[in-house]
């Protein structure tokens, strides 16, 4: 088999170093996601206001991230805005930050869109029996939204976790950076060997997204039922 190439995923530390890799992208796409859907969620509570100066910059946040490309943010944040402002952030921070904003972003729309999905009534009979605003959404409309917002939810988070695909550009030690340091180590001895590297890697983001992507379509569908 070593003709082929397999043994270069083996040799040395090779395969824990790729499973240190894949951890890496997993732990800073959670962190992200776990920050950015707190934000969103207020952000999109914000959205239904009717203060239109606050819809408006909300909006143009959201229009900001969806925009400009996420590699632009990252190189953004960790090699133009340090240096202006003076600030010195590990990669791993940065990236967190970064893909954080960029969830809220996106999840503020979808829970806006939940939110002004729920039929009008229950908003009324939240008001009429002396609810506050607040109350009014901890109570009735975000259980309520919370299901129509779920898979739209899942469906982010896999695009999160393919996008962490770019953190290898500003020198996170993510799984793909580690693949093409081995590939680049072992060119000389093991010439097919990104050929396994890259298919390993495949794999790794296939175990982590699909069963996502599965779980997503099984709540649209039963959401259209």
């Amino acid at each position: 088999m070593d003709h082929l190439g397999t043994s270069v995923l083996f040799a040395g530390n090779n395969f824990s170093r790729l499973l240190g890799g894949l951890w890496t992208t997993i732990w800073i796409a959670l962190l992200a996601l776990l920050i950015g859907l707190i934000l969103g969620t207020f952000l999109g509570m914000m959205r239904t206001f009717k203060n239109r100066p606050v819809r408006l910059i909300l909006r143009l946040y959201l229009e900001f991230f969806r925009i400009v490309p996420t590699v632009v943010l990252l190189f953004l944040a960790y090699y133009i805005l340090p240096r202006q402002l003076n600030i010195n952030l590990p990669a791993e921070q940065v990236a967190v930050l970064t893909f954080a904003l960029w969830v809220a972003a996106e999840f503020s729309d979808i829970v806006r869109g939940a939110l002004i999905s729920v039929p009008k009534h229950q908003r009324e009979s939240g008001l009429a029996i002396g609810l506050t605003r607040w109350q009014l959404f901890r109570y009735v409309l975000l259980p309520q939204a919370l299901t129509l917002e779920l898979p739209a939810t899942i469906n982010l988070a896999t695009r999160v976790v393919k996008t962490t695909s770019l953190l290898m550009l500003i020198s996170v030690m993510d799984v793909i950076n580690i693949g093409q340091q081995i590939i680049e180590a072992n060119g000389q001895s093991h010439p097919n060997g990104i050929f396994w590297v890259y298919g390993l890697i495949f794999f790794f983001y296939f175990i982590v997204d699909y069963p996502l992507s599965l779980l997503a379509k099984k709540l649209n569908a039963a959401n259209q039922h």
